[in-house]
């Protein structure tokens, strides 16, 4: 039984307002409001609210499973003396069939997790995946959705759930059945890489296994996962094309490499996040921290995007984006998806693949079995993995990944003043170069020392030169450059480079830092702040790494 009803609008009626202004001053008495813990007018009550606001950042698996990152507030209830507080009326009751009927902002948007049930209304606008995304959940549970993201089971996260609470679920209400791991029948992966994150899957080779071979072993190759990875019966799968006249069609993976000639190249791919930490260091983004490991390179082999689109009726004339979707999926069915220029996918220079091989391997599981989209010199997340779908319209994608992420803005825009539509997606990377060994802060020797690392740049540009100091900067010397041959224009593959060095007795630390440059003379940035953003992408700052030098 109800204990207060609810008006036409949604809102419950003058008790219930009564009752949440009381919970509202008993849990925040008014030396510590900063903000209403029961937005029920969806306002804030102090002058500085924009900088109380909660700063929502947390990263490229976005989706309701998003991890709340609460800003200050933990610092200002930590600087405010705790108050007694005194006893309140009990939180009303609902049936989920109550609960299902705020699933719109003019009703208010409610979810429920466990036995609690929570006024989201004013976090809709926060949410960095946008409305679409959290609205998902919206007069349901949250326990789906967060079981995609293993990030939420945090307390932190809890707390700052609590303070949007506004009732609870009727006993008599059976519970949800528990949501199963979706993340059960992941592959297995080496336990040599780096973690940063489980479920979704994200991890990278440690740095001294990065430049050890020119084509990273499939096993060391970073893994870049948004959601869990799908099962595909390969004897079912069907690739869906969208043909000139507007009709789909079906072809199966025998089909495609039937049809159409087989093609190979060599390409580098690097998320936009590869060499994160750097920027978190700086100042944190609350996204995944990469390291310098979020780049490798492979020999890719499948059929050309090209020759796929022509079958299909289009002319190296036509105009717009050619936009892809990937068979991994959120439970309410929304999948990865991204989007490249069209005249991009028909270039014949481009080398875009629908790639079934990886080395001269069936494609493993982690990185788009059976079939992915490769595009060389171009950001990671257009090249999608498990490829379901290919549209050509005269808009880029609509997914999340493409017009609310993976895109950079200066350093001066904020979660406050940021405007998604006001920057274009990432397409080609900018020129990027790091050191692989010696590690940071590690010791060396004096005398012989070699210095390894890797250079890549996006859009086909070659690197010309990578340049090396053992000062900080002061003085520099000319590594040497390994890697196969490519031609102008098509350099889709990083240079591995090498210095080979003498470390002067009596020298206490080395300040090695790196950088290089392209055929179109683009250079790197020489320190993180210039660049750093609210996203944390595309550092290409010089790299640095610090090492002591010890007396053997």
């Amino acid at each position: 039984m109800l204990i207060f009803s609810s008006s036409r609008n949604g809102l419950c009626n003058l008790h219930r307002t009564c009752w949440l202004r009381h919970m509202a001053w008993r849990t925040h008495p008014p030396a510590s409001l900063a903000w209403t813990s029961f937005h029920s007018k969806g306002t804030w009550n102090s002058s500085n609210s924009r900088r109380r606001r909660f700063l929502v950042a947390a990263g490229a698996g976005l989706g309701i499973g998003t991890v709340l990152v609460y800003g200050d507030h933990r610092w200002q209830a930590a600087e405010v003396e705790p108050t007694e507080s005194t006893p309140g009326p009990p939180f009303p009751v609902f049936t989920r069939q109550e609960v299902s009927r705020h699933h719109t902002e003019a009703n208010r948007v409610w979810v429920t997790y466990g036995s609690d049930v929570f006024d989201i209304t004013d976090f809709l606008e926060l949410h960095p995946g946008g409305k679409s995304k959290i609205l998902l959940a919206a007069g349901g549970a949250l326990e789906p959705f967060w079981a995609l993201y293993a990030m939420h089971n945090q307390e932190h996260v809890l707390e700052i759930l609590r303070g949007y609470k506004v009732g609870e679920l009727s006993p008599e209400e059976p519970p949800q059945p528990t949501p199963g791991d979706p993340y059960a029948e992941d592959p297995p992966r080496h336990p040599g890489l780096k973690v940063n994150t489980l479920k979704p899957f994200n991890a990278e080779p440690p740095s001294e296994l990065i430049a050890e071979n020119y084509l990273t072993p499939n096993q060391l190759f970073f893994k870049r996962n948004h959601l869990p990875v799908p099962v595909v019966d390969p004897a079912a799968y069907r690739l869906c094309v969208q043909s000139h006249n507007g009709r789909m069609l079906s072809l199966s993976l025998p089909e495609l490499k039937r049809k159409f000639a087989k093609h190979e190249v060599i390409a580098t791919l690097q998320c936009a996040g590869n060499r994160r930490a750097e920027m978190n260091a700086l100042k944190n983004t609350n996204r995944l921290g990469w390291g310098i490991g979020a780049i490798s390179t492979a020999r890719w082999g499948g059929v050309r995007l090209r020759d796929v689109l022509m079958h299909a009726g289009y002319k190296p004339g036509d105009e717009g984006h050619v936009c892809f979707e990937g068979l991994d999926k959120e439970p309410s069915g929304t999948v990865y998806g991204a989007s490249i220029p069209f005249k991009r996918a028909m270039s014949l220079e481009g080398d875009v693949l629908l790639a079934y091989e990886m080395n001269g391997e069936e494609l493993p599981r982690d990185h788009g079995f059976p079939l992915r989209v490769i595009v060389p010199g171009v950001v990671g997340a257009r090249n999608v993995k498990w490829l379901a779908q290919i549209t050509v319209g005269p808009e880029e994608s609509k997914s999340h990944w493409q017009r609310r992420d993976y895109k950079e803005f200066g350093p001066s825009v904020t979660w406050d003043t940021v405007d998604f539509s006001k920057a274009p997606a990432i397409q080609e990377m900018p020129v990027q170069s790091a050191i692989t060994e010696p590690s940071p802060n590690t010791s060396v020797t004096p005398g012989e020392l070699t210095v390894k690392g890797y250079a890549w740049s996006g859009g086909g540009q070659s690197i010309i030169r990578v340049d090396v100091s053992l000062d900080g900067g002061k003085t520099w010397q000319e590594a040497e450059l390994t890697g196969e041959k490519q031609l102008p224009g098509q350099a889709w593959a990083w240079k591995l480079w090498q210095l080979k060095t003498c470390v002067p007795t009596g020298t206490k630390e080395l300040n090695i830092v790196c950088k290089t440059v392209d055929t179109s003379y683009n250079k790197q940035a020489d320190t993180v702040a210039p660049i750093w953003n609210i996203l944390g992408v595309l550092n290409n700052a010089w790299h640095r790494v610090h090492v002591r030098v010890e007396e053997e």
